[in-house]
């Protein structure tokens, strides 16, 4: 099944995002420590540093324009070996922008974490949409979110990003990956989520060696079963270097490349930073497949 063909719409917040055709989340890291994009949003030094939100909001507004659904916004790293950051930390540098964006923007806002204070008062703030790499395990987290309307995403992660890179290990990924994500999924059915509620992240690169993300990758129709959309975050990402041998800022090619691979595998959602590139990739794929909303891209 491709993901282009679920029946239904995902509600961030008072925007309704159709899934008929595949879309766009703009990655928005305000993190000085991010791998690709970590520190572009601060203003000053050392203790007086702090996350500029006018440059943030105009990169915000850019990504819009150039075709975003969706925008999340990210307050702790998670990259491979990426330290905790304080709970106040992680408010200070998210809560700001998801005003400022919901106050100027008609976009979805996704706000990425596992802290259950971030997404309370994100969500207070106009968010619609919570990303958790950590797949809503944390204490509370469930119980907190059934209490609202808002959109989740639910992505499988081995280990913690402080470690989830030494010696990652599976009998077989792409069993061991959905057998999580179904078992995440029953966890919110089961404390009153609405299905309509949710989608699906594999995780590429959280706990995954080279072999195990382009497993992933070709099998990713296998997630289909789950009845859910997909979302794919594979942009600039390491898997693209170790194949293309480039730095961060030279994997573009390679990532519309995978990006294409995704797309054809069912992906509904592909988080990027390069937001254009990525829409005139999913606008090609969509000709191909002969789309009627290629117009809507």
């Amino acid at each position: 099944m491709s993901a282009n063909k679920l029946p239904f719409s995902l509600k961030v917040g008072d925007k309704l995002v159709d899934l008929s055709y595949p879309r766009v989340m703009g990655i928005l890291n305000v993190t000085p420590d991010s791998f690709s994009d970590g520190g572009r949003l601060y203003v000053g030094a050392g203790s007086r540093k702090k996350v500029d939100v006018a440059a943030a909001l105009e990169v915000a507004s850019k990504m819009c324009e150039d075709g975003a659904a969706i925008l999340d916004i990210g307050g702790e790293s998670t990259r491979p070996g990426a330290q905790k950051v304080s709970e106040q930390e992680e408010l200070d540098r998210v809560l700001p922008l998801v005003e400022a964006i919901a106050g100027s923007l008609d976009v979805g806002i996704s706000v990425d974490t596992s802290n259950p204070r971030v997404m309370e008062e994100a969500l207070g703030l106009g968010a619609g949409l919570i990303n958790d790499v950590r797949a809503l395990s944390r204490e509370g987290t469930v119980s907190l979110l059934a209490n609202t309307d808002a959109a989740i995403c639910l992505m499988h992660m081995r280990g913690q990003p402080s470690t989830m890179q030494q010696s990652p290990d599976y009998e077989s990924v792409v069993d061991e990956v959905y057998s999580y994500l179904s078992e995440r999924v029953q966890a919110c059915l089961e404390a009153g989520i609405e299905r309509s509620r949710l989608i699906v992240d594999p995780g590429f690169g959280f706990g995954k060696s080279l072999a195990h993300n382009y497993q992933l990758l070709r099998e990713l129709d296998r997630f289909a079963a789950l009845g859910l959309p997909i979302l794919v975050g594979i942009s600039r990402k390491s898997m693209i270097g170790g194949v293309c041998g480039r730095e961060v800022s030279e994997r573009l090619a390679g990532t519309l490349s995978a990006t294409v691979h995704a797309l054809e595998g069912g992906a509904a959602i592909i988080r990027a930073h390069d937001v254009a590139a990525t829409i005139d990739a999913i606008k090609v794929h969509c000709a191909v497949k002969g789309f009627e909303q290629i117009g809507k891209v």
